[in-house]
């Protein structure tokens, strides 16, 4: 699982991040008055899963297996998360590393 962690300086534009991140198929998580975080669903590349059906379909069953577990490493752990915050600290006191769209929305449309 990415966590990025993109700063806002009032909830105003912690809205306005979320909206834009809703547009590229981002859902709210959780919401809170200090922090938005959302979670955009991969599955995986659809050529891929259609590779490893066919091959486990017409010539080597435990293909399928392995199409099963790269969906759930595609949908569990390829997801990316993000967090829009208006803290600039973290609970235990230290500066948060903030990143920045561009490198939200690069992970987000990664194909692998």
């Amino acid at each position: 699982m990415d966590l990025f962690i993109l700063k806002a300086d009032n909830s105003n534009e912690m809205n306005k991040i979320s909206e834009e991140l809703s547009e590229t198929k981002f859902k709210k998580i959780q919401e809170e008055k200090h922090f938005i975080l959302m979670k955009k669903k991969r599955y995986g590349n659809y050529y891929v899963h259609i590779l490893f059906l066919m091959i486990g379909m017409f010539f080597f069953g435990p293909a399928l297996l392995v199409n099963l577990v790269y969906f759930a490493y595609s949908y569990l752990w390829a997801s990316p998360h993000v967090l829009i915050t208006t803290e600039i600290k973290s609970e235990t006191g230290e500066d948060l590393e903030f990143n920045t769209m561009d490198q939200v929305l690069e992970k987000a449309n990664k194909l692998f």
